[in-house]
């Protein structure tokens, strides 16, 4: 008995596996920073593509608390046993980014991301939510304009978030990083990178979506199986109110949050 005592006094103490998507690295840090600050408990982060991560999970990687840009992800490990249930806890959405000299509004952006003469940026499906998010927007496009899917999916550099892809400088954002050096005229990405990106690089513009063309983001949330006590606590305050309030400073739409006025 003393000696289940001291192995769970110890595993107590060890930090929470977070593993989150590369598009939370702000908010989750300032989160987990919070939570570390009121409960005195480590959390050690690991922040990459969703896919990815999933892939790292179900062959075994120690994982804890999943927080994933989609839903599709974590309900993949609840399927397979690995995980409990799978919570939705913050929205995003999908905006364009465009580098200084391409003129494009939000009603001529279809036709800047169809000029052959500009390079679009995406991540990539599968491994990267955010990928398949931009190829949602594509076969949206097919409604407005048909023929656009496949040529929008023939062209598209699928530049970020794949096993391969190159990865920016450290402490800079990807996407601001391929707009400034010309590997892409108009990236499709999270709205949220859109503070990040000013503070980093000048004249990179957000265009929002037309609502023909719009597309959101539902990022699941979901605890492993086995996981520490420590690991519920920690998804317990994303969902609460702080951890839902700093999500919302960072751009999200934060689903938990109550209403003003409500």
């Amino acid at each position: 008995m003393g000696g289940l005592a001291a192995s769970s006094a110890a595993r107590a103490q060890e930090p929470v596996l977070l593993h989150a998507a590369g598009s939370l690295r702000a908010a989750l840090t300032e989160v987990t920073q919070a939570f570390t600050a009121q409960s005195g408990l480590a959390v050690k982060p690991a922040f990459g593509a969703s896919g990815l991560l999933r892939e790292r999970i179900a062959k075994g990687e120690a994982a804890e608390v999943f927080a994933s840009a989609d839903l599709g992800n974590p309900r993949a490990l609840a399927r397979e046993g690995r995980s409990g249930a799978v919570v939705l806890f913050a929205r995003n959405e999908l905006c364009a980014f465009v580098r200084p000299g391409v003129a494009a509004t939000s009603e001529t952006l279809l036709e800047r991301m169809l000029d052959a003469n500009l390079k679009l940026g995406t991540s990539t499906p599968r491994a990267d939510p955010s990928g398949d998010y931009a190829f949602q927007v594509f076969a949206r496009a097919e409604t407005v304009k048909p023929g656009a899917r496949a040529a929008l999916e023939a062209k598209a550099l699928q530049l970020t978030g794949g096993p391969g892809s190159a990865p920016a400088p450290d402490g800079l954002n990807v996407y601001g990083h391929n707009l400034a050096n010309g590997t892409a005229d108009i990236f499709l990405a999270y709205c949220t990178n859109a503070a990040p990106i000013a503070k980093e690089q000048t004249g990179i513009r957000l265009v929002r979506l037309p609502p023909e063309l719009a597309v959101g983001a539902e990022y699941g949330l979901t605890v492993m199986n086995g996981a520490s006590p420590n690991a519920g606590r920690l998804a317990m305050f994303i969902l609460a109110q702080e951890g839902q309030a700093i999500l919302a400073r960072h751009g999200f739409a934060a689903p938990t949050l109550p209403r003003e006025g409500g």
